[in-house]
């Protein structure tokens, strides 16, 4: 499956509100159908100082949600008039809720654009935690995909070491990675421009995330390694476009 990048356009809980998009949320896929999947509230619970804005770094508060892990689609029909559809499912292996990714359930129906302004775009629709209410309700997203710019090259590291984990995703001109140990969170963004070459979008959390060597391409090696305080990062995917 070809790399994608998509940016959420709307959510839609029908029970509690209209389509609204309350987050900057970006997902990065890659060739092997990982991904990382950041949301981050455009209004967050607390101020940011101006230090604080100008180096791009947020307060957790700020977070909406962050999960990483591999995907997978196939393809059913649609109860009413048996056309195409397709189920989508998200395996979470590192979650921004949950210690236990593993156990959240992820899974939704993707309804493709027909017409020339839908070209692009997909309709997701599933059933989700609402946040206002605490139960399982239906839900609805639109996502855009975008095509990639700027530099070219994938890199992708994962870590693994008991309940440490990670992964950085870089794709075209975006690059972003989440991690986890234990009860702490780190995350960051990165977008890429022809005028201010990359330039990060937002850091939260303490812990060093290779978001700056994956944008490096001509550095990584498949299979190769990046150790720094004392954590190791394997490169486990490496795409030339």
């Amino acid at each position: 499956m070809a790399p994608h990048i998509s940016i959420r356009e709307f959510i839609r809980m029908p029970s509690t509100s209209a389509a609204e998009e309350p987050t900057s949320t970006l997902v990065l896929t890659s060739s092997a159908n990982r991904f990382v999947d950041i949301r981050v509230l455009k209004n967050g619970r607390e101020p940011v100082s101006d230090v604080a804005k100008d180096a791009a770094i947020l307060p957790l508060s700020h977070l909406d949600w962050a999960f990483a892990g591999t995907s997978s689609s196939q393809i059913t029909h649609h109860v009413q008039d048996g056309s195409p559809l397709f189920k989508s499912t998200w395996k979470h292996w590192i979650d921004s809720r949950t210690t236990e990714a593993e156990n959240v359930v992820d899974e939704g129906f993707m309804f493709p654009g027909s017409d020339k302004e839908e070209t692009g775009r997909t309709l997701e629709k599933g059933t989700m935690m609402n946040s206002q209410t605490g139960k399982m309700e239906d839900y609805e997203e639109m996502w855009r995909d975008v095509s990639e710019e700027g530099e070219k090259g994938e890199g992708e590291e994962k870590k693994e070491k008991e309940k440490m984990r990670g992964m950085v995703i870089r794709l075209g001109q975006f690059c972003q990675g989440l991690m986890r140990i234990g009860e702490e969170i780190t995350l960051e963004r990165w977008e890429w421009t022809a005028k201010e070459n990359w330039k990060r979008s937002f850091r939260m959390g303490d812990f060093f995330l290779p978001c700056g060597v994956a944008m490096e391409f001509d550095r990584l090696q498949l299979g190769g390694k990046i150790t720094h305080g004392g954590l190791t990062w394997d490169v486990v995917e490496l795409e030339e476009n």
